[in-house]
């Protein structure tokens, strides 16, 4: 692993590494993360720091009554669970010369360009001040349409807005085995790369006990990060001195390495999916020209059809005749231009390769 100067590292650490088997929180390994993290930022890295556990900490000290609302009671256990998690790691950063700060998030805060690059100033200046942003999603005005699938999610989007070097996911195994993790025969991929075959067949579908998303999730947030130009490792966190480790380049986990870096504007796109607003249904050539690794913007030649009622500027989706999703662009011109071209030659792009992202699986 490279050790540059000022290189920025994205931390996310997973509920199961911060929560007891009982459900409390687990406030040795947090201290001994949090001091690993200060010894990185001490050694020249710029720390980013995505945390679960909230909810640990709001089990810890909170008695509901039994007829509330599960929606509710989760709502309730993260909003007093983050005063505490919080507090926590400011002791703990303060304890080793380094300030922090909050930030919350929540999905529809990167519905837009303009939304995405004032959170990617906020978290420049706090990072150029040696401030150490620690991000979650606001789970207490959350609803499920607006949610991210898990905060791995939401570190790849912020490994992805920050043109991170890389982004170290910590759960409770140390990557991605062929078979399952607790079966002393499985073997545990150590390098993924753009060849490497789908992985999704030797992946348990179980989630963790507390938290949202499993690994397969996190297979699939890594491959779509390290597509954008961003090393993605997957580890234990429960080990000892383990991002210590992770930078000294001696750690046993699962890397994706990463492929040539991706301007800002398609990192935006990669996760913006959820903003979109219509789809282009495209043919077989067009899909065999998009796919090809090539220089190529989308033509209204190669369109089928146009779907939904977009403006613009706005996202929408490229989709092939067989109904997959394969990338997301920025409308040259609104649906009803559109409609009006398919099919046509000698037009503008729809969709220019400046502002089209595709997922090359």
């Amino acid at each position: 692993m490279k050790d540059n100067k000022d290189q920025i590292l994205v931390i996310k650490i997973g509920s199961n590494v911060l929560t007891q088997p009982d459900g409390s929180p687990d406030v040795d390994r947090m201290k001994s993360l949090t001091n690993q993290m200060a010894m990185a930022k001490n050694s020249g890295k710029q720390v980013v720091l995505i945390s679960s556990g909230a909810v640990a900490f709001g089990r810890k000290s909170t008695i509901l009554d039994e007829k509330t609302d599960p929606v509710v009671q989760k709502q309730i256990l993260a909003a007093v669970g983050q005063v505490e998690l919080i507090n926590h790691y400011k002791q703990m950063f303060w304890q080793q010369g380094i300030k922090m700060a909050q930030i919350m998030v929540t999905k529809s805060d990167f519905r837009d360009r303009k939304h995405f690059l004032n959170i990617k100033g906020c978290l420049a200046g706090l990072l150029k001040n040696g401030i150490v942003p620690i991000i979650n999603e606001n789970d207490t005005v959350s609803v499920s349409e607006l949610m991210f699938t898990d905060n791995d999610e939401l570190a790849g989007l912020v490994a992805a807005m920050l043109s991170a070097e890389q982004l170290l996911i910590l759960s409770n195994v140390d990557g991605i085995f062929r078979g399952h993790p607790n079966d002393p025969d499985s073997e545990l991929i150590e390098k993924v790369d753009a060849n490497t075959p789908s992985m999704a067949s030797y992946i348990s579908s179980s989630k963790s006990s507390f938290g949202r998303g499993g690994m397969l999730t996190k297979m699939n947030m890594a491959k779509k990060t390290a597509d954008l130009g961003i090393g993605v490792s997957i580890a234990n966190g429960k080990k000892e001195d383990v991002i210590p480790a992770f930078i000294d380049g001696s750690l046993r986990c699962t890397y994706f390495e990463p492929s040539s870096p991706k301007q800002s504007t398609k990192k935006w796109l990669a996760h913006a999916d959820q903003s979109s607003k219509g789809e282009l249904v495209i043919n077989a050539g067009a899909e065999k020209a998009l796919l090809s690794h090539k220089i190529t913007s989308l033509l209204p030649i190669g369109v089928l059809e146009v779907r939904g009622d977009f403006s613009k500027g706005e996202i929408i989706r490229i989709v092939t005749e067989s109904g997959k999703k394969i990338g997301l662009g920025k409308a040259a011109f609104g649906s009803k231009v559109a409609f009006e071209k398919i099919g046509l030659s000698n037009q503008k792009p729809i969709i220019h390769y400046d502002y089209l992202y595709i997922h090359h699986s």
